[in-house]
């Protein structure tokens, strides 16, 4: 016999039935809770948040079917047979003795070998998977809330934008030199020095005590106006950015093929001696501060291109947004290496939370408590770096590139540019390729021109 518990032909079918509704009543509830999570944010314009919503829901779907196919073939799995000798080689733990073929599935015992996995370790796999789920979604939660609070302070510098005073300052008709404006105060000094590691490390500190200020977000956010919208003033800078970040939200929380695979390997690398766990704890940690400085050198280098170009500036620092500050030339990658390190640092706690659940606070696993303790605090002080400092940073920086992201435009924007290039696509089909009805295009064109700057 594999197993001396009861099956469910031996259980009292009262004890089943509880257990049964227990489990359908929770999915529903879940189930019930995404979808008025997913309603809330349509009824209230937030169509990027609605969609992560949508995205959490496939991912919710994926780690379900995973969870379906590791319960099918649990005990087919237990019945792969490998020599005992294999079963020494590459363990999480030390063995004190060595492995006794009594100890395990008895349709390999027979066979005198071991399972691959036993149905015990096939269910603790099952439970691992559940809690990197929810680990998973309530770190991207808490970075989007830490995030948001953040930028939130950026609403009254967005309002200030529309004072006299301000006007007054930057007016279009005043000159300065560049070097006497209060960014380039700011920057040139750091970054024209005669060491580039002086400026990685100054910007290094930097992030820590002045992460976003408001010179820096007034002068992008007037650079980002005047490359796009000309002398289009009223733009939202500070709603758009929020926008943006939204957007971005579903990139968060996405767990991609290449991350799975980046499961895999480690767990292959939790080889008992190795430390390989605490040593991967770091790269978080590094990948964040490396970003963390990197976009407060673009920002340095911004205000030295802009006093090379320009001695003598009229109005605000004109900075100009350009994919060459950024690393080989793509924003994009930034975004990337966040949602590396955001996701490998839910994976520190998850495997934490886990082994305590299954094993033990004292487990073989933890058998360094010290080194356990230095891991978790690497977790915390990860998720709220990259939340509360990183986060805002790369939300205003990145907009600094060559090319405007979709959020510039409003959703009711987005509508009407979908509806209107289907209607072309449709027209083509059914007339000459080249011979276009003017009136209607032209007016769609009008409409299309009406939402973006309502929306703006």
């Amino acid at each position: 016999m594999e197993s001396m518990e009861p099956s469910l032909q031996d259980t009292p079918t009262w004890a089943a039935a509880i257990i049964f509704f227990f489990a359908i009543a929770v999915s529903y509830i879940l189930a019930q809770s995404i979808s008025f999570a997913g309603n809330w944010f349509r009824s209230r314009q937030k169509i990027a948040l609605s969609d992560a919503i949508d995205k959490l829901k496939e991912e919710l779907m994926i780690l379900g079917f995973l969870s379906l196919v590791l319960a099918v073939v649990q005990r087919p799995i237990s019945h792969i047979c490998v020599p005992v000798k294999a079963a020494d080689y590459m363990l999480p733990c030390r063995r004190l003795q060595p492995k006794s073929i009594s100890s395990a599935a008895g349709y390999c015992v027979d066979r005198g070998m071991i399972s691959l996995v036993s149905q015990q370790g096939i269910h603790q796999l099952h439970t691992f998977i559940f809690v990197l789920a929810v680990v998973h979604v309530l770190c991207s939660v808490t970075t989007m809330i830490l995030g948001r609070a953040k930028m939130r302070r950026w609403k009254a510098w967005e309002k200030e934008t529309q004072t006299t005073e301000y006007h007054v300052a930057n007016d279009p008709n005043r000159f300065r030199l560049t070097r006497e404006t209060t960014f380039a105060k700011r920057h040139i000094s750091v970054a024209t020095s005669s060491s580039s590691m002086y400026l990685w490390i100054k910007c290094f500190f930097r992030q820590f005590y002045d992460s976003v200020n408001r010179v820096d977000y007034l002068t992008l956010r007037h650079g980002f106006i005047t490359a796009h919208f000309s002398r289009h003033t009223t733009f939202n800078f500070q709603e758009y950015t929020n926008r943006s970040l939204e957007d971005e939200f579903k990139t968060v929380l996405t767990i991609s093929p290449p991350l799975w695979f980046l499961v895999v390997i480690f767990m292959l690398v939790d080889i008992h001696g190795w430390y390989s766990y605490f040593w991967l704890s770091f790269a978080p940690l590094i990948t964040v501060l490396a970003v963390g400085t990197k976009l407060h050198v673009i920002v340095a280098r911004m205000a030295v291109k802009l006093d090379r170009e320009n001695t003598v500036i009229t109005g605000a620092p004109p900075v100009q947004p350009n994919d060459d500050f950024f690393w080989f030339g793509n924003p994009r990658l930034i975004l990337f290496l966040l949602h590396l390190a955001f996701f490998q640092n839910a994976f520190e706690l998850t495997f934490f939370i886990w082994i305590w659940y299954e094993f033990g606070l004292k487990s073989c696993y933890h058998e360094n408590f010290g080194i356990t303790i230095a891991r978790v605090t690497l977790a915390v002080v990860v998720q709220f770096l990259c939340s509360y400092i990183t986060l805002p940073m790369y939300a205003l920086v990145t907009q600094m590139g060559s090319e405007v992201k979709r959020s510039m435009f409003g959703e009711r924007t987005k509508t009407v540019l979908r509806r209107w290039h289907e209607d072309v696509r449709v027209r083509r089909k059914k007339q000459h390729p080249h011979r276009r009805p003017p009136s209607t295009v032209s007016r769609q064109q009008q409409e299309i021109s009406t939402q973006i700057t309502s929306s703006t």
